[in-house]
């Protein structure tokens, strides 16, 4: 572990974290009540990074590291609406520290090269080109809030959000000339329609359609002299309104969106803020995000510390993202419009969520985890399968986990019965599943030559993950009574072993005669070849559901040992440039999801201090970094980077999301209070001066082993945390 201890040197300059602390304080203004809004900075992961020491690669010209892809504007959680600055369309966010021009205000966002729906700009005096110069030192932002001065337009923008609404509030320099351009031929998706019209004196309506319309009703505080329409429906179109000239007060704009229709939208504004001020909406916003953050009470810690938790513990909770509107119609997977007694939401990003953030949702926000597995259901209903997410099946692992956390008021029996089709039927949810059951494995072909971006089956990947979702499946089998199924997915869960190859101890891609792929170098990575954004290395320590299993395979603990030391020390080689696998500690990426498990496995060889160590430096050189301090290593990945800090920063991880149980780790702080959705108390104390765990206590008494069961977040109960 030398090398990881040489790697500990100061990442941050004392300069950027002033300019931290001058943003969270500059975006505090205004609030009422701020406790642990104050501490969220909503810049953390829109900056670059940049450093080759921790991407492990010179960033070739021209590329931006796809870390982050943060957005600092205003939602609420779980929102529909997430009201941001775009200063880049095509990029991750919308929204790049770097730039200096902003192009306009969009109201959805994910931070995955798409949406930024329904740009609007306040204009005075415009040119040829939309948009404006800005400065981060006339900019500003909290949860529910975000301000910014426009240069050119000498207008004060600022921002404010419901959950299908935005307020928008612009006040003008000048009184004269003043203009709103509805940019609603830009968007990150390509834009195929787009409407616009005038209602009455101070409406406007319409929609935008990109894979879905997005319906939009708005309202002036002021008339409208003109809406001036160019080029409508088409690409390089635009529609700008002209205010009429007036009282010397900001124009205020009230928007309601909806994927359903006009009307909707229409009713989500007359519901949300209806005659609300502004300072009512954003005093609203602050109410639900204090609410929420102070659900984890963190004492004890540097300033930076606390700022990093809250700040990641926000990102956790900004999607999925609420799709119905508030009289329950939404559009279902068929594109039909249906209505429904739950709130529908979008899928979550299972492949990178799956491992932590849904966990995490589950226990803060249960009620929102139960309307999302019955959006997962209604999607199942419509289409013969529970959705994923770009890879694996990961589904069974977040709706099994939340059941067995207590979260049941759904048709269980009818969700099982679907999970079961997509392990089963060829065509749905897991490709080259005939294969993977007839083999239990799936293969990929032999390629001279491969690179990063050849394309096949990722067939080590794929083995890997739906043997983790078939153990998943097994256990509501288990809890159902399905005996049969239980044994054939227990199994199956099994499979991963047949990728090792114990000649060179990895997880080696096949063919599909069963033989070894004989191009093989386990440290190059790949997108699609055998693995999935991941290198050898990085997928070789992946069996949560089965540690013990997986160590045997390596020969034993000591042999397992020493592998896992070699995945943190052997170095990257500068020239394998995967534009995702990034941020290296050896040849462990932090930047990416794939192997988010390894730095605890040390845990199941009785050597939790290893962990420790590894933990602690991502915890504290790996977030919030870079000049200004405002870079992640990694992409966010709609919260799961997020969610990673904050489980490991309490003390409490998923190993293996689907068990209702939470590996122990030394939390940063010295203690942790973490309010149960139940109403219960869970105290999580650090004793002790070392970051070397030595002893478990749940309520006084000594804890066998290192996990502990959710039995604690339904009753509560004190967890001390023993170090040396």
């Amino acid at each position: 572990m030398k090398q990881l201890t040489m790697m500990n040197h100061a990442l941050k300059s004392l300069s950027g974290f002033l300019l931290i602390l001058s943003l969270g304080a500059s975006s505090a203004k205004a609030q009422t009540g701020a406790t642990y809004t104050k501490y969220v900075n909503t810049f953390i992961g829109t900056a670059p990074l940049t450093d080759p020491k921790i991407l492990g690669y010179e960033l070739p010209k021209g590329w931006r590291s796809w870390a982050g892809l943060t957005f600092p504007g205003s939602s609420l959680p779980n929102a529909m609406v997430q009201l941001s600055p775009i200063t880049e369309y095509g990029s991750g966010a919308g929204y790049e520290y770097e730039d200096s021009i902003i192009y306009g205000f969009t109201h959805t966002n994910k931070g995955h090269w798409n949406l930024c729906n329904i740009p609007l700009l306040p204009l005075s005096q415009p040119g040829e080109k939309f948009g404006s110069r800005f400065s981060h030192k006339k900019e500003s932002a909290a949860p529910g809030f975000y301000q910014v001065y426009l240069d050119d337009y000498n207008v004060d923008v600022r921002l404010t959000s419901t959950l299908r609404c935005g307020y928008h509030q612009y006040e003008y320099k000048n009184n004269s000339d003043r203009q709103i351009l509805f940019d609603l031929a830009k968007a990150n998706n390509h834009v195929s329609n787009w409407s616009i019209e005038q209602v009455g004196n101070n409406v406007l309506q319409g929609y935008q359609q990109t894979g879905e319309k997005i319906f939009f009703y708005a309202t002036l505080n002021t008339p409208v002299a003109k809406l001036e329409k160019t080029a409508e429906g088409q690409r390089n179109g635009f529609a700008i309104v002209h205010i009429a000239d007036g009282a010397n007060t900001p124009v205020e704009l009230k928007i309601g969106l909806s994927f359903v229709s006009v009307e909707n939208a229409k009713q989500n504004l007359e519901t949300e803020i209806g005659n609300k001020s502004f300072a009512d909406i954003r005093n609203e916003a602050t109410s639900k995000w204090e609410t929420l953050l102070s659900t984890i009470q963190v004492t004890g810690g540097t300033d930076k510390q606390k700022q990093m938790f809250y700040s990641c513990l926000y990102r956790s909770f900004l999607w999925p993202a609420l799709r119905s509107d508030v009289n329950g119609q939404y559009t279902d997977a068929k594109k039909n419009v249906v209505k429904a007694d739950f709130n529908y939401y979008t899928e979550p990003s299972l492949w990178d969520t799956y491992r932590n953030k849904d966990v995490l949702l589950g226990l803060i926000s249960p009620g929102v985890t139960l309307d999302v597995i019955k959006s997962m259901k209604d999607v199942g209903e419509k289409t013969g399968f529970i959705p994923t997410f770009f890879h694996g099946d990961h589904g069974a692992s977040s709706i099994v986990g939340a059941y067995l956390r207590g979260i049941d008021n759904f048709d269980v029996k009818r969700t099982y019965e679907l999970l079961l089709r997509n392990a089963n039927v060829e065509g749905g949810a897991r490709p080259y599943i005939k294969e993977y059951i007839e083999k239990g494995f799936i293969s990929d072909p032999d390629v001279a030559n491969p690179h990063v971006e050849t394309k096949a089956k990722a067939g080590v990947s794929k083995t890997l993950e739906y043997s983790y979702d078939d153990y998943s499946l097994a256990q509501l089998a288990k809890k159902l009574g399905d005996t049969a199924n239980y044994r054939i997915l227990m199994a199956r869960s099994k499979n991963y072993k047949n990728m090792f190859d114990p000649s060179i101890r990895f997880m080696r891609g096949k063919l599909a005669d069963g033989s070894w792929i004989q191009h093989f170098n386990p440290q190059y990575p790949y997108y699609e070849y055998m693995y999935r954004e991941a290198n050898a290395w990085q997928v070789s320590f992946f069996a949560p559901h089965d540690m013990k299993g997986l160590i045997n395979l390596y020969g034993g603990k000591k042999n397992f040992e020493s592998k896992l030391d070699s995945l943190f020390t052997v170095p990257w080689n500068p020239s394998y440039i995967a534009r995702n696998v990034e941020t290296m500690i050896g040849q462990y990426c932090h930047g990416n999801q794939p192997d988010h498990e390894a730095p605890f496995a040390y845990y199941f060889i009785d050597k939790p201090e290893k962990s420790q160590k590894i933990l602690d430096y991502i915890l504290n050189h790996l977030y919030g970094i870079g000049d200004d301090g405002l870079a992640l290593c990694g992409m966010d990945d709609a919260g799961e980077m997020s969610a990673w800090y904050i489980l490991s920063a309490a003390g409490l991880y998923t190993f293996s999301a689907t068990d209702p149980e939470y590996l122990v780790t030394v939390p940063q702080f010295d203690e942790v209070k973490w309010h149960t959705s139940s109403g219960k108390l869970i105290t999580i104390t650090k004793q002790g001066k070392s970051r070397n765990l030595t002893g478990i206590k749940v309520n006084g008494k000594t804890n066998k082993g290192y996990f502990v069961s959710h039995d604690l977040f339904k009753n509560g109960g004190n967890i001390t945390v023993v170090t040396k």
